[in-house]
């Protein structure tokens, strides 16, 4: 099924877990992101509880430093 991952097109699984889309983008462990999917924040310990669905679109942040 297609979903949208920051505005980019991506073919996953159906009836994958957000945490599985997240460990093959690199981000499953990585500290200082948070995840959207439909505009609704989705807590890190739920990730691998949500499944996603045909269109979903998932943003990704990335907190970074600055000054």
């Amino acid at each position: 099924m297609e979903v949208q991952i920051n505005q980019q097109l991506s073919t996953v699984s159906d009836n994958s877990p957000l945490l599985q889309v997240l460990e093959a983008q690199g981000l499953a462990h990585s500290k200082g992101i948070a995840v959207a999917v439909n505009n609704t924040v989705v807590p890190k310990g739920d990730w691998k509880d949500h499944v996603l669905r045909p269109n979903d679109k998932i943003m990704i942040i990335r907190a970074t430093q600055g000054g």
